[in-house]
Formats: structure tokens, sequence, C-alpha cells
């Protein structure tokens, strides 16, 4: 396969000279910037053999490397073995940046090929900025992979489904109505979205086009009177095009939008310059007043309304019985040692599947036993899969879609005998995990504010984790949504009523274990305080915390109480959903410490 890779890259490089460029840059992403992409966009995969979700290529004519974020340090290294790639580690002091390493490999005058579908707006004016310092340019080509990749998937096809209302809480006329209201404090007189969630939200319409995240590829366009959607006509059902035509929507052909773009009449037209890929960007009709801001539906949709609320409350019960069913389950067959990752992968998602409402995983399941725990995206192949044993530590990190909501957790579970180090790692976390859990704020706090409560109990121990605490989750849409987060780097973005968000510090030691608690808490009131109002978490996952690796001197009484009242609250949930048997193995997971 390495051998396939270098052809690869080289067949790339023989591109070179006729399209006068000296160095071609390869994302992870999608003319719509999405995080997963449909096979058909796997480009940066195909030439580089590298499976995470993050990471970017860049093949100079004698180099080739990958950045990627601390989540794939270990996976990458894996996969580019053998290869002339070279991995370059993201957020660490001494990695230099993409456009660094350009300048340090060019020379002046020559230039770097992209394609402008793949790179947002902002993106490609920040590495100009960054590049023309060397004089070197950016020069947008169209696709090579066109040429190169003989065997590409096609674009996908799926048809697109109505989200009803009773699950989405508000109606597509309403949303628009909104959105135009917030239009005019911006005095935009129309608005463009490409990001594939968002469309998805504004007109309650969800898809199959990518893996795991229920969306449509196509672009939307809302002016003050007219609603224009570019999709592939054979996407749409004859159901979904009377279901439009009511909303008000036209429809076009999704190859239609950069011309439509380039002839558009209104006067000024909102974009998010992050959010937007350049080639669609730049064939804005220049007599059209761009004007730059994020988009209204970014924070609308990470606002739940009531009903939404209600659905991810029903959501988390179900998929609490799935999970309680499948430990039970686990409990009692890690001792055959006939189970490995792989096999509880697959049983865990049979008992999902059983739930009502249920139309998916929101994400592959990350089953990594011992040292594969320590890989932070690790996902088991029949390569990497291996046998479960009574001893050691199994991270177990996964998720469902249901109409009614998206759900995201992760248990580090005792399948037996524990080191000391395993059970002091695991009890840090868990205190980190329920500080971030216990946290009241005041109206206005950013996450970058909270996420120390997470880190401190391993940083007192000189140890951390490199991926974000928190990220938010969509509603029955994608795993990872913002605009909010929890994490070390500053997001403007503050925690609102309403905010759903995964609480979930780690820590990973490679060769060794790795250990995660990943619980989704509702942003929720906190009564009124000094110099206003404040905000509190709900813990909305229901699952018991493994007991097992827990050394009770290391929590205060606070954290035990907390804990205690959390398993309470697991029994007295999902109980009602189960046979005897498995409410008395639930009854002895929960009980006090």
């Amino acid at each position: 396969m390495s051998q396939t890779i270098n052809n690869r890259i080289q067949a790339l490089r023989a591109l070179f000279s006729r399209e006068g460029i000296q160095a071609f840059i390869i994302p992870s992403t999608d003319p719509h910037l999405s995080e997963y992409v449909a096979p058909h966009w796997k480009s940066r995969e195909w030439i580089s053999g590298f499976t995470g979700s993050a990471g970017t290529i860049v093949i100079t004519t004698d180099k080739t490397g990958l950045w990627t974020d601390s989540r794939y340090f270990l996976q990458a290294a894996q996969q580019l073995k053998g290869t002339e790639i070279e991995l370059y580690k993201e957020m660490l002091p001494d990695t230099p940046s993409i456009s660094t390493f350009l300048c340090t490999e060019l020379s002046p005058g020559d230039a770097v090929g992209i394609d402008g579908k793949m790179f947002s707006a902002e993106e490609v004016e920040r590495m100009q900025a960054e590049l023309q310092k060397c004089r070197i340019d950016i020069k947008n080509i169209p696709d090579p992979m066109e040429e190169l990749w003989t065997d590409r998937p096609s674009m996908p096809e799926a048809p697109a489904f109505i989200h009803e209302t009773r699950y989405s809480g508000k109606s597509s006329v309403e949303k628009i109505s909104i959105i135009r209201e917030e239009l005019k404090k911006s005095n935009a007189k129309a608005l463009f979205l490409s990001a594939l969630d968002e469309i998805a939200w504004t007109l309650n319409l969800r898809g199959n086009d990518v893996h795991c995240n229920p969306v449509i590829v196509s672009y939307l366009l809302i002016e003050e009177q007219d609603i224009h959607y570019f999709i592939q006509p054979q996407k749409i059902t004859p159901e979904v095009a009377e279901y439009l035509k009511t909303t008000g929507v036209s429809l076009h052909s999704y190859e239609e939008v950069e011309m439509y773009l380039n002839r558009i009449e209104v006067e000024s037209l909102l974009v998010n310059p992050a959010k937007t890929n350049y080639a669609m960007y730049s064939a804005i009709n220049p007599n059209c007043k761009i004007i730059h801001g994020v988009s209204p539906v970014t924070l609308l949709k990470a606002i739940r309304n009531e009903q939404e609320i209600n659905g991810i409350h029903a959501a988390m019960q179900r998929d609490g019985v799935a999970l309680v069913k499948f430990l039970k389950w686990l409990e009692e067959a890690v001792p055959s040692g006939k189970e490995t990752e792989i096999s509880v992968d697959k049983k865990l998602h049979d008992f999902r599947a059983e739930q009502d409402l249920y139309m998916g995983e929101s994400f592959d399941t990350i089953a990594g036993y011992k040292e594969h725990g320590a890989i932070v995206h690790y996902e088991a192949t029949p390569e990497t899969d291996v046998p479960l044993k009574q001893k050691g530590f199994l991270l177990l990190d996964s998720g469902a879609q249901y109409l009614d909501g998206t759900t995201d957790i992760t248990r580090t579970i005792a399948l037996g005998e524990l080191t000391e180090e395993e059970k002091t790692d695991y009890t840090l976390i868990l205190k980190g995990h329920i500080a971030l859990a216990m946290a009241k704020f005041p109206v206005g706090t950013r996450g970058a504010q909270l996420d120390v409560l997470a880190r401190m109990p391993i940083w007192q121990r000189g140890m951390n984790f490199l991926h974000g605490t928190g990220h938010g989750v969509g509603h029955f849409l994608n795993v990872h949504e913002g605009p909010q987060s929890i994490r070390m780097n500053e997001n403007p973005v503050t925690l609102q009523l309403g905010m759903l968000t995964s609480n979930e510090p780690g820590v990973y030691k490679a060769g060794s274990h790795g250990v995660r608690t990943e619980n989704l808490v509702l942003v929720v009131p906190a009564g009124e305080g000094m110099f206003g109002n404040y905000l509190q978490f709900e813990t909305v996952t229901l699952c018991p915390i493994c007991k097992k690796g827990i050394i009770k001197e290391l929590l205060t009484k606070e954290e035990i109480e907390w804990f205690d009242k959390y398993h309470q609250t697991v029994y007295e949930k999902l109980s009602p959903s189960l046979n005897k048997e498995e409410q008395e193995w639930l009854k002895e997971k929960t009980n006090s410490l």
C-alpha cells in the first residue's frame, strides 16, 4: 500500500508543470467545509492512506507532509509508515505551520495550487497574506482528483426526507421568518448558506449523504421574498418537492449555484467567509455588497427549543436503556475470552437498533482496549482487533442518531484487575468531569473560562489532554456542532440557555491505556445572583459510570455526593424500562459509593 501511496503522490506531481505550480495542498473537507465528508471528497485519504477525520496534506516537488492534531498522532504515525509522507504534529511548539513550511521549501515567484472549493474564503485570504511575505502565490486550479482518482466514488445521491415538526419544535416557515428578522439587524438583504447542518436545520430536511451525519449536499440562498435551494434533482422525492413548494422554496440544480451567485441581483448578501468556500465566494456578483458575518442560523440552531429539549431527554432515556443492556451483557461475556473490540462494537449497535426512533450511529464507535484506548480516535480494524481480557480498561466512545435527538457518550470500563496508575488516572479524570458538571457561572461566560475545571486535577500531576473538553451536539444532526465549545483555545461564543455540550476530559498514555468519561450537559438556569443571572449544567446522559477504577480517598465529599446523586437519577429514569434481572444489575452498579 505504501508504494501505491507514493505512486499517487508522484502522479499528482506530474501535473505541476502543466498547472504552473510547485506545491499542492489537500485538506480533509468538501465544498461545504464539513468535518465529516462523503466518500466522493475523501481525496486526502485516497492520496495519503491516512483515514482520520482531520488532516492536511502538502505536496511539493520533493517533499510531502501531513499536518494533524493530537487525536491522530498515533494513528497517523502507523498509517504513514513506509510512505514518503512526514508527520507534522499540530499545536506542538516545534511544528512549523503549513505556510512556514512552504516558505522554507519554495522560492520567491513560486505558486501553491489549491482547489478553491476545498478551502474557506477566510483561509485562502490568510494563507495568501502569509505566503506573500515570501513572494509565493496561491493558484486556484480545478480539482486534479477528477483526473487522477480513476475509481472515485460518485457524488452522493440518497434522497432527502422531512424532519417533522413534532421533533424539530419549529416549522421551516417559522425558522425562515426568524432568520429574515435577524438579517435586518445586519442590514443584509439576503443570506447564503453552505454549511450542510445549517441548511438541514433551516429547511427541516435530513438525508444520508454523509456517514453518521444526516445532512444533504446542497446550498441555500434566502432573500427577502424568495428562497433558492441548489440540490441534485434526483435527491428530491415527490413528497419533498411538495413540502418545499408549500414552504416557498424554488429548486435549482446543485451545479447552478456558482452561475446564480455570479448574476445575483440583491443589494447586499450576508456571507460567512469562514464557512463559505473560496470558489463560491469569488463567484459572487461584484456589484453585490458582501457583508461578512456569522450566519444567524449558527446560534439559532444551537439553542434548543422546548420540544427539542423534551426530545433530548427521551432519546437519552432510550439510549441509556440500550447501554445498560449492553454493559450487563459485556460483563457476562468478557470471561469467555471470545469477545473482541469489533464484536463489542457490533453488539452495542444491535442493542441501540432495538430502540424506537433509532436512525443509526452518530459516529463510528471507538472501542479501544488497553493501549488502543490511548489512540484518541481509534477505530478497530480486522488487522488491529484484539480480544478483551479480564484486566485493564476498555475505552468505549459511541453515540446514536434518533429522530428526536443525537447522543454521544464515553465510558471507560474496568474489565478486571487494574494497576494503581490506571486507577489514579481514572479517578483524576472523574474529578475533572464532576467539577465541570457541577459548575455554576454567570450569564456571559465562555467555554474557555470553564475548561480549567476539567483539567486541573490532571494538570496538578503534570498531565494534560490536547483535545477540547466539550463540543456542541446537533439535534438529529452532526455530533460535532458549533458555535459553542469548552476548550483551552479562546472562543468568543458564550454558553447560553438551551445549548447542549459534551463534558469529556481524558488522559492518554501511549502503549499503556486511555481514560475518558463523557456525558452530555444542557445549559439550564441557576437562578439570580450577584450582578445578574447564573447558569449551570444539567447532565442529560443516563448511564452508570464504572466504579471499579475509583480511588475513593481522592474524591471530596461534594464529588461523592454528585456521583451518588447522578447514579440515583440513572436508576430512577432507566429501571422502569428494564426487566427484573437488568434492574438488579443496574441497582448494584448505581449503589452509593
